[in-house]
């Protein structure tokens, strides 16, 4: 079994066009480049954010105070405008 830096530099000397299939084949070959993973490695991770979670607060309390601010998002919204 070779070790990652010898992956690296083998993963270097591969012509632009096998980098490239290497790139799009990786999520296949490792799992935990899938977006599900990466989400739930983002959800569970429990390291303290504490701009973040103050951000949220904010919006929160303004939600309370005021829920008309907030409209509601529908699929219409995520269609292309020209």
């Amino acid at each position: 079994m070779s070790t990652v830096a010898e992956i690296e530099e083998a993963i270097k000397a591969l012509p632009p066009g096998e980098r490239k299939r290497l790139v799009e084949d990786l999520p296949s070959i490792l799992p935990e480049l899938r977006g599900d993973f990466v989400w739930q490695r983002i959800i569970t991770d429990e390291r303290p954010r504490p701009l973040l979670s103050a951000l949220g607060n904010d919006i929160e309390q303004q939600f309370k105070n005021d829920p008309e601010q907030f409209h509601e998002i529908t699929d219409s919204d995520f269609e292309k405008r020209p």
